[in-house]
This record gives structure tokens, C-alpha cells and sequence, in this order.
């Protein structure tokens, strides 16, 4: 795995990841991590993407990892971010993948990047918080309606949120819970401190990004989009796949019966095989 550090024309480093370097024969996969987490790609998913031919390709959102912060940041300029990134590396065209928030940056990129975007997956993406006909906030945990509504109050409201001292209680199910004794305990090893060494603001833009406009509309979408999502899910209830997938023309939704935000993550592998074969 490269891991790379690009000085951008505003003077911040972004710290990327490409898992086969030079090689332009796999399929370019970009990885959109959720939050809290460091950007580096999936390993749960490293094995499947050799047998499918895929390089994979993500970076640290600013603020986390090794990527400089950028407050005020939002969803397009993220997609900016990730446009230059993949220029330096030179890459044409690529797929585009997203766990949980990482799922709204990678439609947003696949709104901006349009005819060089292939296809597009998410796991337990939100939709644009000013989704017509979306009750926004219904069915969430109390600890993420905390969260994002004093994203909602503004910047500094979400800095006192979460630096007051708050426990973040993602209320996980049961099936959630059993994940993490198995390869998606991987998560573990990329969230929390791991992902913010140099404190929160990576969270806290992260979650003003998903209460800002999006700088662009995922309705234009033009690639072939699935949508992955569990019933149970409380932290991004299924009702934003829902809302996205009745809004994005070309797009497919996959719901999944009691699973909730982290066991969502038992379909990312039949997820990839589907980019795969949306690309050929």
C-alpha cells in the first residue's frame, strides 16, 4: 500500500492510499470513509478486490489522519479534494464506494465527476439534509440527534458539542455487535483517537457537512448507483436510502431485514462484485 502526502494550492496535505500503484489494468476504486475513521481501504475487502482486479484508492478527509483540516469544508469540496488525487495518480476513470457518511461524499463525487465515474455504491448512506419530503432526523439514536443538531447550530456550537466531554453512544444492535469479532473489526483499528490524532475536527466537519448543501445535486447522477441499507439501522435510518433511492435516476436500493449500521457491512464484498460488474 502507497501512502502518499500531496500539497494542495491552498497549502494543505492530504494523505492518500493506493493499493497498486502504476497499475492501470485493475479497476480504480475510490474508497469514502465513514465517521470517524481514517481513510485507508477496507481490509476486509482487500482479498475480493485482488481476485476482482481492483486498485483501490481513498485519502483521509481533512482533518483526519494525516490530512490537514479544512473547516467549512463541504461534500463538493471534498469531490475536489478527491480531483486531485486522482490526477496526481492519473487517473481517467474510476468506481466509487462509500460506508455510512462516506457514502454521501462518494454520491456527491459521483455528482461533480460525472462521465468519469463508472458506477457507485454505498453502505448506509444519508441523504441531503434538505431532502424534500424526508423527515431528516426520524428514527435516529439520541446520541447522533445530539450530534447533528449542534452540527446544525452552526460550526462553533458543534466544536462546544464535542469538546464538552460527550459520549457518543451508537446504540449498536446485537447484530452490529457480533461484527466486530470477525473481519470487520477492522473498524476498530481505524476509528476513535486512531483516526484523530490531532484532535476533533475531522468529526466535526464531517457532521456540518452533512447539514450544509451538498454544492451539488446526487439527482443528476448519471452512473448506475446501488444503494445498501439494513432496517435496524440507527444512525442513518433506512429512510435516507429510501428518500436516495426514489430521487436518483438510476439507481437501485437493496434493504436488508434487521441489520443494522456496522452488520450492513456482511454485503460490501457482494457490493464490490456488483461495481465489477457494472464496469466489465
Amino acid at each position: 500500500m502507497d501512502e502518499i502526502d500531496l500539497r494542495l494550492a491552498d497549502g494543505r496535505i492530504l494523505h492518500a492510499y493506493d493499493s497498486a500503484p502504476g497499475d492501470d489494468a485493475r479497476l480504480a476504486v475510490v474508497w469514502h470513509h465513514g465517521t470517524p475513521n481514517l481513510g485507508v481501504p477496507p481490509e476486509p475487502l482487500i482479498e475480493a478486490g485482488e481476485w476482482l482486479g481492483i486498485r483501490w484508492i481513498s485519502f483521509d478527509r481533512p482533518g483526519y489522519g494525516g490530512s490537514t483540516a479544512a473547516p467549512g469544508r463541504t461534500m463538493s469540496s471534498v469531490a475536489a479534494d478527491l480531483t486531485t488525487v486522482l490526477d496526481a495518480l492519473g487517473i481517467g476513470t474510476f468506481a466509487l464506494m462509500g460506508y455510512s457518511g462516506g457514502g454521501s461524499f462518494a454520491l456527491a463525487s459521483a455528482a461533480i465527476l460525472r462521465e468519469r465515474v463508472e458506477a457507485v455504491t454505498t453502505l448506509a448512506a444519508i441523504a441531503p439534509y434538505d431532502a424534500k419530503d424526508l423527515d431528516w432526523y426520524d428514527g435516529m439514536v439520541t446520541s447522533g440527534l445530539a450530534s447533528l443538531h449542534a452540527a446544525a447550530d452552526g460550526r462553533e456550537a458543534k466544536v462546544r458539542h464535542e469538546t464538552s466531554g460527550v459520549e457518543y453512544d451508537p446504540e449498536f444492535t446485537a447484530s452490529d455487535i457480533a461484527m466486530f469479532d470477525g473481519p470487520w473489526s477492522w473498524l476498530g483499528s481505524i476509528a476513535g483517537s486512531n483516526a484523530t490524532p490531532n484532535g476533533p475536527d475531522g468529526v466535526i466537519d464531517d457532521d456540518c457537512s452533512y447539514v450544509l448543501d451538498w454544492g451539488c445535486d446526487p439527482t443528476t447522477i448519471t452512473a448506475p448507483t446501488l444503494l445498501v441499507h439494513g432496517t435496524a439501522d440507527g444512525i442513518i435510518p433506512c429512510s435516507h436510502g429510501k428518500w436516495l433511492a426514489a430521487n436518483l435516476p438510476n439507481a437501485e436500493l437493496e434493504l436488508h431485514d434487521g441489520l443494522g449500521h456496522v452488520s450492513v457491512l456482511t454485503h460490501a464484498e457482494p457490493a464490490l462484485e456488483w461495481i465489477r460488474e457494472q464496469t466489465g
